[in-house]
């Protein structure tokens, strides 16, 4: 196994955590984001889909969701930035045994609110919600959702029946928006107890019925911290925003190449300005013409700018994946993507210039931000 480097990083850096197909890595880099060190590989040869990073009650810890071929999914943590982890020596997240379910990968890993510092939350596959209210000490269903009368109707998606996405609104403290593919948007206003479909206006070209209750491939949602009415929603064919809370969705495909995509992410103060990455289509799951570009609005998706300073533009026929784009908090705002072929990218201007942090990382599958 390749020995793992460490990164330190002091108060105040930048962290980007990359899940790959092969292991984990962490990088740091100070406020200036110039010069970044790269530590890692952690989990070597488990693919990485879920990271998150806990600063709540003085935390700086990592959680991980490293998915082994012989063990399957598992959460681990490190309170020192990688130098070591928890090692569990059975499954912390496991469906109760009358389910009849087994978990396959663990997807999404999201703390709780700034007043529960002991909530976690974790979306997995077979899609599924657990929560934590022991700081990851033990885990259960979230029954409410896995009871829901419409869960036998859910399909797979390309990429299995997972929960991805996990919305915790800023001003409701009950309200929780998940997303599901593919069975689309699901809410609940009582902290867990019901569930019901929120998917109005969202296309599901595969289907009959072409605006169906729920079934939608919705492959990520971002939501607007200081006006949480704001989201934006990337689905299988389709680019949609809502200024209702996600209860209604409105086409703002205007101007890119492809309305269909994996990622997007949501400025962390301006609910106006949104980054997608548009792939060619779902037969072509690339960039449109080999041209890497990152597309921004500025107006809540009434137009779309193509930034592509210091990216490859000729024959960059490159993927990110849903969890593959992320942006950080400071100001100016850096937003972050890697591929499929193991590039990383980072700009410090959002988005209107790019450099290279890392070529030949394995498979790039998610990208998460923190400041230390």
């Amino acid at each position: 196994m390749p020995v793992a480097r460490h990164v330190s990083p002091s108060p105040g850096d930048v962290v980007l955590l990359v899940g790959t197909m092969k292991g984990a890595f962490i990088l740091r880099a100070d406020p200036r984001r110039r010069d970044w060190e790269v530590g890692g590989p952690y989990f070597p040869g488990s693919a990485v889909y879920a990271t998150a990073y806990d600063r709540r009650a003085g935390r700086h810890r990592i959680w991980a969701g490293p998915n082994s071929m012989h063990w399957g999914g598992m959460l681990q943590s490190t309170d020192d930035f990688g130098q070591t982890w928890t090692n569990p020596v059975t499954a912390n997240v496991k469906f109760p045994q009358d389910t009849g379910a087994a978990l396959k990968q663990i997807w999404q890993i999201a703390p709780g609110r700034d007043e529960r510092p002991d909530t976690l939350y974790c979306g997995v596959e077979p899609a599924a919600l657990f929560v934590s209210h022991d700081a990851g000490d033990t885990w259960r269903l979230v029954e409410g959702l896995w009871n829901h009368a419409q869960r036998p109707l859910w399909q797979p998606g390309g990429g299995g029946l997972c929960l991805h996405t996990i919305l915790l609104d800023p001003e409701q403290p009950a309200r929780i928006r998940v997303a599901i593919s593919t069975a689309g948007m699901y809410v609940t206003e009582d902290d867990g107890s019901t569930w019901r479909p929120s998917n109005k206006g969202v296309r599901a070209e595969f289907l009959p019925d072409k605006y169906p209750e729920f079934g939608q491939c919705v492959h990520k949602v971002v939501q607007a911290q200081r006006r949480p009415d704001r989201m934006f929603l990337q689905n299988h064919w389709g680019l949609y925003r809502s200024d209702d809370r996600g209860e209604t969705w409105t086409d703002v495909a205007n101007g890119v190449p492809s309305d269909f995509g994996f990622p997007i992410a949501i400025h962390p103060s301006d609910p106006d300005s949104a980054w997608i990455v548009p792939l060619e289509s779902d037969a072509f799951r690339c960039t449109p013409e080999g041209r890497l570009r990152v597309y921004r609005t500025r107006d809540g998706g009434a137009h779309w700018e193509p930034m592509s300073a210091g990216l490859p533009q000729d024959g960059a026929y490159e993927t990110v994946l849903r969890d593959g784009l992320a942006v950080d908090p400071l100001d100016r705002v850096g937003v972050y993507f890697g591929t499929r072929s193991g590039k990383l990218f980072a700009s410090t201007d959002e988005g209107q210039t790019w450099s290279a942090l890392a070529d030949g990382l394995p498979p790039i599958i998610s990208v998460k931000t923190a400041v230390a």
